[in-house]
């Protein structure tokens, strides 16, 4: 049965279905099996470039946006970090633990989430296609960050201690999107990634994207 509820929920989640950063929050409050409600954003329609949305909403004009109650959070790591603390689980066992959750959602918002995100908006969703010189720039970048990655998890299971945390579900926010969006073959070029992936996949809660998330599910452009 979905988590999501209508009408009687803690949290409101502001979202649309081609958003891995969004999914990051979904996966989380699915995890932690607590009620959440989803807002459509009409990203491809423009909605979230509006002045008034954005002064209603969130002036970065970005999602996802949680609120909870009166307060209304931005940025998926400060939502992972606030949920976390919030229900005492997924942060990091130790000082230290919750000292490397950070370390690695620094650099999965600066190089793992961000180069894979805009290679894969350009490919799949970009109103023009992509420059090959742009291309092939972000893939040489996700090909170093998914490198480190692969290497870190080649003895362990997950990115941090000996459970998951907030760092698996931010650094996973694109895994489970079909290929064909991004052309790029995880499994086949990163298998510690990849059985990584699968074993998030385990965690009571998770569903694909397209299935937490509102909107309609778009074929790739280029």
């Amino acid at each position: 049965m979905n988590r999501q509820s209508i009408g009687d929920s803690m949290y409101r989640l502001h979202c649309f279905a081609q958003s891995g950063n969004a999914f990051k929050v979904a996966f989380m409050l699915r995890a932690l099996d607590v009620p959440f409600d989803t807002v459509h954003v009409d990203f491809f329609k423009g909605i979230s470039t509006d002045p008034a949305w954005r002064e209603e909403h969130n002036d970065m004009g970005e999602v996802p946006i949680l609120e909870d109650g009166a307060l209304r959070l931005t940025q998926s790591g400060a939502i992972l970090t606030y949920l976390a603390k919030k229900h005492g689980r997924f942060g990091g066992a130790t000082e230290n633990e919750q000292l490397e959750v950070l370390r690695w959602l620094l650099f999965d918002n600066h190089k793992f989430t961000s180069y894979f995100a805009t290679y894969r908006f350009l490919k799949a969703f970009g109103k023009a296609a992509p420059d090959p010189a742009v291309m092939k720039f972000l893939l040489g970048r996700i090909e170093g960050a998914f490198n480190v990655v692969d290497k870190h998890l080649c003895s362990r299971e997950y990115l941090v201690g000996d459970s998951p945390t907030i760092a698996d579900f931010s650094l996973s926010g694109y895994r489970f999107f079909p290929v064909e969006e991004s052309g790029i073959d995880v499994t086949e070029r990163w298998p510690n990634i990849a059985a990584w992936g699968e074993r998030l996949k385990g965690i009571p809660g998770w569903a694909a994207p397209y299935d937490v998330m509102p909107g309609e599910q778009l074929a790739p452009r280029w």
